[in-house]
């Protein structure tokens, strides 16, 4: 692991390795929310006129923002694609928002989702890396949120303790000092940002393999294809206990049907095209996220955007931080890392190598929709160019291009 660097918000980071990925054919779901925004963001900005203007003031009012340890102010870019590669860290919190309670839960902050968005210094693909809420890390010395010094650190402790030892700057340093990498952005969004964002983008289609009965989250649903927004996506994204076999890992298998879904739906011409999808998601992502202070201009967002529009869904890519469960000591109960895979995902990131997966989902908590469209039935690529002969990693995941279903516990 490399010691932690200052960031700053406008520096490339070519020197950390941005990994382009693969796909073998038939081989906390925030972030690519953030990423894909500012698609929408794009639309907006492009349209000019004073309704444009007026709507834009709008929507930066409300972005609240939070200040990454190590972040400098840096004017935001033109309007064009971002003209590097970049690291974007989404969290998702588990705080309660309810004045009532949330049925008997606490008010802790922890991070229920933790994902690391990376995008190649060519703009040609992005991987979305997803870390184990209960995956034990060692977590940096972090700065008090209330400025008041610095917290210990810790040598083994749940990764989805960060946001509640030193908030999201702690989760960050936390997930730049387990990789290696520097963050360049980060978000974080709550419960009620993703009951928002799902009901903007009019709901997503997921399969399910069987009946999904959590009555731990309230979820309800029957097999076949089912289309979830509001309170109903929430529970099927949080939901453990009601796929694959309960752990926290088959739950990120589940989530990432759902991500492939989503930036199916969000790149689509259908959510493109319609002023009223655009402006309501570029509205829920503004007034329910917390972002750092480089994502503050909705130019920056807009660039982003203009880098990630033309990435085809192939080379979207959904992963897991390798890890496992039934090892004692300090892993007890909890999530410890498979050292060597991890060591091999991310000394393929840090070197900017391609990589394909072995095999879609894991055949436990996702596996493959017999249903799926066929390939004949698909865009087909213009490019004479030969593929490349990728090294296949032995981690989970999926590409966006890859219809999968969700398998009930």
């Amino acid at each position: 692991m490399s010691e932690l660097r200052p960031r700053s918000t406008a520096r490339s980071i070519k020197s950390a390795g941005i990994a382009r990925h693969g796909r073998l054919r038939k081989a906390g779901p925030w972030g690519t929310v953030l990423s894909f925004i500012g698609a929408a963001l794009v639309v907006v900005l492009v349209s000019g006129g004073a309704v444009g203007a007026i709507v834009l003031n709008q929507l930066n009012s409300q972005i609240k923002t939070v200040t990454l340890i190590g972040e400098t102010e840096v004017a935001p870019p033109t309007i064009g694609a971002y003209p590097d590669g970049f690291n974007m860290l989404i969290v998702g919190s588990d705080m309660c928002e309810s004045k009532d309670g949330c049925d008997g839960r606490g008010s802790a902050n922890l991070n229920d989702v933790t994902m690391l968005l990376h995008v190649s210094a060519d703009g040609t693909n992005a991987t979305a890396v997803s870390f184990p809420r209960d995956l034990v890390v060692a977590i940096p010395s972090c700065p008090k949120e209330d400025g008041s010094g610095n917290n210990a650190a810790m040598s083994a402790m749940p990764i989805n303790n960060t946001l509640f030892y030193g908030g999201l700057p702690c989760t960050v340093l936390t997930v730049e000092k387990l990789t290696g990498l520097d963050i360049q952005f980060a978000g974080l969004i709550t419960f009620k940002g993703v009951i928002k964002m799902s009901n903007a983008v009019g709901g997503v289609d997921v399969c399910l393999a069987g009946d999904i009965d959590d009555k731990n989250v309230g979820l309800h649903l029957k097999k076949g294809t089912r289309n979830l927004k509001g309170s109903q996506a929430l529970a099927f994204l949080r939901s453990r206990h009601g796929v694959g076999d309960g752990s926290d890992l088959t739950r990120i298998s589940s989530q990432q049907v759902y991500l492939s879904s989503l930036v199916r739906t969000l790149k689509s011409s259908d959510t493109l095209s319609d002023p009223v999808k655009v402006y309501s998601i570029a509205q829920a992502a503004t007034s329910t996220m917390t972002l750092s202070q480089g994502l503050k201009q909705l130019d920056t967002l807009a660039s982003i955007a203009a880098r990630l529009k033309d990435i085809p869904l192939e080379s979207v890519t959904f992963v897991q931080y390798p890890g496992t469960t039934g090892v004692g000591g300090v892993y007890a109960g909890k999530v410890a890392p498979i050292q060597a895979k991890a060591d091999a995902l991310f000394a393929k990131i840090r070197a900017d190598e391609p990589f394909a997966l072995a095999t879609v989902g894991d055949n436990n908590g996702s596996a493959v929709n017999p249903d799926a469209p066929k390939a004949e039935d698909e865009p087909t690529s213009t490019s004479t160019a030969k593929p490349e002969k990728l090294d296949v990693l032995d981690v989970k995941g999926q590409t966006a291009a890859d219809y999968t279903c969700s398998v009930p516990y």
